[in-house]
């Protein structure tokens, strides 16, 4: 067994560790440790290959005394995996040893988001104000950072989608006027402020803002919602500057870079996990990427990075054909505590064979039955319900105070 100051230390020290709750999301989404990741027991077969590529990184089990360590730790071991132990106590002693529980999920993006705002001081404009705003046809463009998908089930009218790790590379087409004021929107506050400070981290000459909360802080305000919308971004190369000013980024939050000869170094050291990202959208992923390279557009990266990276304490590297797709995301990797390295020049030889084809490692969705209902997703969220959601993430810059153990910086 571990104990949770075992787990404590090996956080705060830097080394890896798989902290995985084996209770289905719903569950988990009651309360976990802040590194904790989300893998059901049975859903280990599905998942454990492609999230935990090392079989010999420490795993350490809980749940809250349902008794489904045993069967995860058996289909744990009936993969191959060898460094299998136990959290002492379960989550019940996690909490008697005194230590911070949080709630949701993607729980430790959503507070480095919050960290971020409080840090930086965000700037941003309530639901009312943008409503008065397009109201009056003012000089203004809303851009959405979610999913594709979560735009066009819901959006604010008028606004265009520009996934969060395409904001830098296309804003300039998207909003060519530099006196154009940009208003960056999510579901609630996350993938907003995290957009919004990259267009600022950027240097864009644009007046950029957040709209506070979101859809959930545009609905709560009485502000009708589109849905069925088809705006997204134009397409566009990027530039020389575009290229510079995204590099410039990463390199302020400390981002290192690599070849393909110095990855292949990276790749043969067993002893450490090594998650390799592909930040791009994901029909460009298709359409040819990297072999041993996993789809995860980087907004979506940042946050989720539990579900992708639930080894803390792992190595990351980022490929991008482009560029400042994966600077910038990685940029947030950095500041959330990772080793991060972008992949320089892969895109020309494959890193050593052809550009592969298809949809790459996928892991197929979970029953319906045991998913966590996210305040913020869909069009049938209880007022009370999306309150108490934004409440709980105005806390979490204190609860990370009293956690301790986040290593997060801001740039």
């Amino acid at each position: 067994m571990t104990t949770p100051t075992e787990i404590r230390t090996a956080l705060l020290l830097g080394h890896e560790i798989a902290l995985l709750d084996v209770r289905h999301e719903a569950a988990f989404a009651t309360g976990h440790p802040l590194f904790a990741a989300n893998l059901a027991f049975d859903r280990i077969d599905l998942e454990a290959t492609i999230r935990l590529p090392r079989k010999d990184v420490p795993i350490v089990l809980y749940d809250e005394g349902e008794g489904y360590v045993p069967a995860a730790a058996k289909a744990l071991t009936a993969l191959g995996y060898t460094q299998i132990t136990t959290l002492e106590g379960g989550l019940g002693g996690w909490r008697a040893a005194g230590f911070e529980v949080f709630e949701d999920v993607n729980s430790y993006s959503k507070a480095f988001g919050e960290l971020v705002e409080a840090r930086r001081h965000t700037p941003w404009l309530a639901a009312e104000d943008v409503a008065a705003l397009i109201e009056e046809k003012a000089d203004i463009a809303i851009l959405d950072a979610r999913r594709f998908e979560e735009y066009a089930t819901m959006n604010i009218p008028g606004s265009t989608s520009v996934p969060g790790a395409e904001l830098v590379l296309r804003v300039a087409e998207a909003v060519p006027d530099p006196d154009t004021t940009i208003i960056v929107n999510c579901a609630g506050r996350t993938r907003s402020i995290i957009g919004t400070q990259s267009l600022i981290n950027a240097g864009i000459p644009n007046r950029v803002v957040a709209l506070r909360n979101g859809t959930i802080g545009w609905t709560l305000a009485g502000q009708s919602l589109a849905h069925g919308s088809d705006r997204p971004a134009p397409e566009v190369r990027q530039s020389d500057e575009t290229a510079a000013t995204a590099r410039a980024v990463a390199y302020r939050a400390g981002v290192k870079r690599l070849t393909p000869a110095e990855l292949a170094v990276l790749e043969r050291d067993t002893s450490r996990t090594l998650y390799r990202f592909d930040v791009r959208r994901p029909d460009e992923y298709v359409a040819g990427h990297i072999a041993g390279f996993r789809s995860y557009p980087g907004g979506q990266l940042v946050q989720e990075t539990d579900i992708a990276a639930p080894v803390r304490g792992a190595r990351i590297v980022l490929a991008d054909d482009i560029g400042a797709r994966a600077d910038m995301t990685a940029s947030w990797l950095a500041q959330l505590g990772w080793e991060v390295f972008v992949l320089d020049g892969g895109f020309a030889n494959g890193t050593g064979g052809d550009l592969e084809t298809g949809p790459g490692p996928t892991i197929p969705p979970g029953d319906p039955a045991h998913r966590y209902k996210r305040p913020y997703e869909g069009t049938d969220n209880a007022a009370a319900a999306m309150q108490a959601y934004l409440d709980w993430e105005y806390g979490l810059v204190d609860q990370l105070a009293r956690d301790g153990t986040h290593g997060f910086y801001v740039i």
